[in-house]
């Protein structure tokens, strides 16, 4: 009996490898030409967008600035919480209290749920707080964006803790570097993917790399529609034949019919300090291209975001894939 081998396929994706398999596979195969029962053939919504819809008059639609008026509310928010002598799992609107900022914040969040799916607050004045005041500054105007804070991890320093706030730093070059099990605590390029346990994924930008760091977004619903129209056989590979990644949802009274992809491709192929298991079964050549598929389709349909110090991302998670080119920090710039 011959042994199954894992796919020739690791966390940075390999076009050529995609590619190769995408010409072998429906030439040597007979793959499925019509969709999963109940998949839509294709998902008409604002959510379902092309980085190239978002030129000329629409160019920085996504970014709010706040005005100095706005800035020195959201400071006083700050002094009446700090006033209250609260721990910073009480930050909510009423702790965190934005009187003319928060209807901002609410159709910013309307938009980031049912439009574009991603939105950037800019010009925090970073440098005028220390760190504590900043990440209460941050989770405070989040509470305006989205009330309920999802939980980053289960333990912090090795003990047991509920984790809703992560710091996102390379680590490489110090102690923890043999630790290191995610491409976020490196200068690594972040490959396309979703966070898991979250609706709307949130980051502060605290400082700028020196050099590259280049946030970007992709619709998943643009990725679906590829996919759909182009490889149906995918659509059953993601949905069916292994832990499903593809998930629909039917249309309600209220509600339209949806998809959602939940991925992180690390999870089947290891990273750093967390390499593929050896006794988990390997995935096949159809998963192998199923995965390369999300990457290098989000990656045609993808739009870079700037991202600069003082700016707060909001990325709808059930609709929108994230990633990040790699990086260079020097001592001035991290």
């Amino acid at each position: 009996m011959t042994a199954e081998i894992q796919p020739d396929i690791h966390y940075q994706p390999s076009f050529s490898n995609y590619a190769a398999r995408t010409a072998r596979r429906p030439a040597t195969e007979d793959l499925p030409t019509t969709l999963p029962e109940g998949f839509p053939t294709e998902l008409n919504s604002p959510l379902a967008w092309k980085g190239a819809d978002f030129t000329g008059e629409r160019k920085d639609e996504w970014v709010y600035s706040f005005s100095d008026a706005e800035l020195d509310e959201i400071d006083s928010a700050l002094q009446h919480f700090q006033s209250l002598g609260k721990a910073p799992g009480f930050l909510s609107p009423d702790t965190f209290p934005l009187p003319t900022v928060h209807a901002v914040l609410r159709q910013l969040s309307a938009d980031l749920h049912h439009t574009r799916g991603f939105l950037v607050l800019r010009g925090l004045r970073i440098d005028a707080y220390t760190r504590e005041q900043n990440i209460i500054i941050y989770a405070g105007i989040s509470s305006h964006i989205a009330s309920e804070r999802g939980r980053q991890d289960h333990q912090s320093y090795g003990k047991p803790a509920d984790v809703t706030l992560t710091h996102i730093k390379d680590l490489s070059a110090t102690s923890a570097a043999g630790l290191v099990g995610a491409p976020a605590y490196t200068a690594d390029a972040q490959v396309f993917h979703t966070d898991q346990g979250a609706d709307i994924v949130s980051l502060c930008c605290l400082g700028e790399a020196a050099e590259g760091g280049v946030s970007q977004v992709a619709s998943s619903w643009a990725v679906y529609n590829e996919l759909a129209r182009t490889r149906p056989d995918l659509i059953h590979t993601l949905s069916k034949d292994w832990r499903p990644l593809l998930f629909q949802q039917p249309p309600t009274p209220t509600t339209p019919q949806r998809v959602i992809l939940s991925y992180a491709r690390r999870v089947f192929t290891g990273y750093g300090a967390l390499p593929r298991t050896p006794t988990i079964p390997p995935i096949t050549e159809a998963q192998a291209e199923a995965l390369d598929a999300l990457h290098f389709i989000a990656e045609k349909v993808h739009l870079p975001l700037e991202f600069r110090k003082g700016d707060v991302q909001y990325i709808n998670n059930l609709s929108v894939f994230h990633a990040r080119t790699a990086y260079r920090d020097d001592d001035k710039n991290q």
